[in-house]
């Protein structure tokens, strides 16, 4: 799904209400596919954010979802016309993704493969997520491929030596350097299984 531009909204508009004015598109350019603690480090460098907002993000990000957060269109017939194992390795924390694979239908198809940034000490761009993710499923990095929607992301994938494809829905094709870029989920599957 797309929760980017909703979260990155919500984001923008409670870290102006605290005195570091964002606009929802510089958010989206400063943290999107990025953990949490990038939040911090952000907010760290300009005094630091107050008691609660965490959870006041969460609450208000988790409102906005259930109102306009919908699947990407075609990704759910295209994770079930793929055979091969998978997995979500997210930069979100599980409690957001319970919430939109949740919200979308998609959580029942990942139970028990989900990994979250927060099980590794670095986020996107390093490597580290994917690689854990790897290691859990039982592959090597150079038999993996990686389906990402952020530059963050694409970095990551690579970094960890794998196979990286980009989709290209709502970020242009030319930020996901690196990437196999592709725009229609129909054509996954036949990106991951050639024929």
């Amino acid at each position: 799904m797309d929760s980017e531009a909703i979260s990155n909204r919500v984001l923008a508009g409670l870290l102006s209400e605290i005195g570091m004015p964002m606009t929802p598109e510089q958010s989206i350019e400063t943290f999107m596919g990025r953990s949490w603690k990038t939040v911090i480090a952000y907010a760290d460098e300009r005094g630091g954010l107050p008691d609660g907002f965490r959870r006041r993000y969460l609450d208000a990000m988790f409102a906005a979802f259930e109102q306009d957060l919908r699947p990407v269109p075609g990704v759910a017939e295209a994770i079930d016309a793929i055979s091969l194992p998978n997995c979500v390795a997210s930069s979100a924390s599980v409690e957001k993704m319970r919430f939109t694979l949740g919200h979308t239908g998609l959580w029942d198809r990942f139970e028990g493969r989900i990994f979250s940034a927060t099980e590794v000490e670095h986020g996107k761009p390093a490597p580290d997520l994917f690689l854990h993710a790897a290691a859990t499923m039982g592959w090597a990095p150079a038999e993996c491929a990686v389906v990402e929607d952020s530059p963050a992301g694409v970095e990551a994938g690579v970094s960890a030596g794998m196979t990286v494809f980009g989709y290209a829905g709502t970020t242009p094709a030319e930020r996901l350097d690196g990437a196999r870029v592709f725009t229609d989920m129909a054509e996954l599957p036949g990106l991951l299984q050639p024929s």
